[in-house]
Formats: C-alpha cells, sequence, structure tokens
C-alpha cells in the first residue's frame, strides 16, 4: 500500500521554484512549474547525478552530467529509454504531500 507523506509546513515551493527534498531515505526533486507540482527521484537513472537544478524547458528537466532529459510529468525520456520514478504530490491547506510506492516487505 502506499503512503503519504507530508513535508514540514515550512516548506513551500512558489511557481517557478524547485528544491530537493530528503523523504525516507530519499532524495526527491520537487517543482512548481505554473502552480502544478511535481516530484521526481533525484537521481537520474544513467549514473545516480543530481536532477534537480538541470537546466528545465517547460517539463523536461535535464541531468547535468551527461545531458540526458526526462519529463517530470512522467519520468520518460523524450526518445525512451531510462526512466525517473515519479511520485504523486499535492499541496492541501499549505502543506506538501508526497504519495511514495509501498516499501518493499510491508
Amino acid at each position: 500500500m502506499s503512503r503519504v507523506i507530508r513535508l514540514p509546513s515550512t516548506i513551500q515551493l512558489a511557481p517557478g521554484a524547485r528544491r530537493i527534498v530528503a523523504v525516507e531515505g530519499r532524495s526527491i526533486a520537487l517543482f512548481n512549474i505554473a502552480g502544478t507540482l511535481y516530484a521526481i527521484d533525484d537521481n537520474c537513472p544513467h549514473h545516480g547525478a543530481s536532477l534537480c537544478y538541470g537546466r528545465l524547458v517547460d517539463h523536461t528537466i535535464q541531468c547535468a552530467a551527461h545531458g540526458l532529459r526526462f519529463n517530470v510529468k512522467t519520468g520518460s525520456m523524450p526518445a525512451g529509454g531510462l526512466t525517473a520514478e515519479t511520485f504523486p504530490v499535492e499541496c492541501v491547506e499549505g502543506i506538501i504531500a508526497i504519495t511514495l510506492p509501498e516499501k518493499e516487505g510491508d
């Protein structure tokens, strides 16, 4: 069963902003694109480099290490190939909540 993780109320994300949050041992990159929140695993599936602060064009983030691009909505590369894990995210009454998949063995 999935788990909803509520971030501390001090974590806010204005439109156009991005940041990395640590959630249960994971680094997750959060993006606010035109008022909609997106959450993607911050580790590039190619070699683990951070995705958060790469070049962002529309909904595509480019890994600064090797240039691979991923859609922050789907985690997919534009032409297929590797996929970064994405997570449902929402902001309810000012609190950002990320839904994580079930842990192994739960």
